[in-house]
């Protein structure tokens, strides 16, 4: 049974951000045209009231969001009839089209219903009864709404079940947004490209001063630098060849997606107006970086040189010099890489002064040892480990 009501206009939308980026984001959509009133910042996102053009856009333009969701409902559930009760009339016809696919990801806290397995299940069985042939596919990976795996080509649906309130939402995404699709070659301790645009968004760098990355493993900063010099969408690419999952929804306003798209492409500059500088002492990641580049399409805009840290000079009088350095896990790499954080100081201070620098750091004893009076920017996790954004001009240390 389809048709029966349409989905709400303007939507409930949320942006899911990596802990510690929410305000990153917030900023971007502020950029994007959303207005700071229609806009809440949450722990682990960012929601907002807009259109579907705006919906388009968060999900073509935001660098530093995981995913895009739209909320469908919030209401008590504390027994199953009362669940199907209050989900069965809700317009998912407008999401999910006859003979769908559906995933349903659930997680219960601090409520009368806490398996959410029997959540999911229920709350699948509700939408097949509303949308004709829909079929239900069981949700792999983690089921929380803030790191869902790659759904493919069926549609998410997001439950979220806290002090028996639960929350229920579509995902406009598909794969998570980080997942540009040019990394496909990967050094060691590669850096999720969300992670990367943020550090970038978060210091101001735009293109308008040269960007150093010393230490560049796979390249994710350097072609993250390069796509925000050029103007290039982060979602560009997969808006090319449709991999987006509001793209199958019913209700999708494709004339206004496509003049988004060509909007997009139109404004792409034709190359990077700053040197953008790419090193690392080791071949693979040399390697790495120039093929990601390549697929990327901003290989030309990159130098990417093989080189040591103490072999690094100026590619302009000013610029910032932005790096995740190895962070020393293992044991017995603490001296050497503490070593490696006071050649970056000292890189700083005598080899590019007036530059920016902005770092990934793990603990204050590898700050300290910069010698830079470096500032927190934001706290996040960077492969499962707590990491800060810490920024500082290195002329006289002083912060920026």
């Amino acid at each position: 049974m389809t048709n029966r009501s349409a989905p709400p206009n303007p939507l409930r939308c949320f942006a899911v951000t990596a802990p510690g980026l929410e305000a990153i984001t917030a900023a971007e959509l502020v950029s994007l045209g959303v207005p700071r009133r229609a806009m809440a910042v949450e722990m682990g996102g960012v929601a907002w009231t807009g259109d579907q053009g705006m919906l388009q856009a968060a999900n073509l333009h935001l660098r530093s969001a995981s995913r895009v969701l739209v909320r469908v409902a919030e209401f008590r559930a504390t027994a199953f009839w009362e669940l199907e009760r209050r989900a069965r009339p809700l317009p998912w016809e407008g999401w999910i089209g006859e003979g769908a696919a559906i995933q349903v990801r659930a997680t219960c806290r601090k409520s009368k219903l806490y398996h959410s397995d029997a959540v999911a299940e229920r709350v699948a069985e509700a939408i097949a009864r509303r949308v004709r042939g829909a079929t239900v596919v069981r949700a792999a990976g983690d089921d929380d709404e803030h790191e869902a795996e790659d759904e493919g080509a069926s549609q998410l649906v997001v439950a979220r079940l806290a002090r028996d309130q639960l929350l229920l939402s579509v995902d406009a995404s598909g794969e998570l947004l980080h997942r540009r699709g040019y990394r496909q070659a990967v050094a060691k301790a590669p850096l999720r490209e969300t992670i990367a645009a943020a550090m970038l968004l978060a210091v101001g760098w735009s293109g308008g001063e040269a960007l150093l990355d010393p230490m560049c493993g796979s390249g994710t900063l350097a072609i993250e630098a390069a796509l925000l010099a050029r103007r290039i969408a982060p979602g560009l690419a997969r808006a090319e060849r449709g991999a987006f999952a509001f793209l199958r929804w019913p209700m999708v306003d494709r004339g206004r997606w496509s003049a988004l798209v060509a909007e997009a492409q139109g404004a792409v500059r034709p190359r990077a107006e700053v040197p953008i500088v790419a090193a690392d002492r080791d071949a693979g990641a040399v390697e790495a970086t120039r093929s990601n580049a390549e697929r990327a399409g901003v290989l030309h805009d990159l130098t990417v040189e093989r080189r040591p840290v103490s072999a690094t000079t100026p590619p302009a009088d000013r610029g910032w010099l932005v790096a995740n350095p190895p962070y020393g896990v293992r044991v017995g790499e603490e001296a050497a890489v503490r070593d490696l954080w006071a050649r970056v100081g000292q890189l700083a201070r005598e080899v590019l002064p007036g530059w920016g620098v902005a770092l990934l750091s793990p603990h204050a004893a590898l700050d300290g040892a910069t010698g830079l009076a470096l500032e927190e920017r934001f706290r996040t996790q960077n492969g499962g480990i707590a990491v800060r954004l810490m920024a500082a001009r290195a002329a006289g240390g002083s912060p920026v």
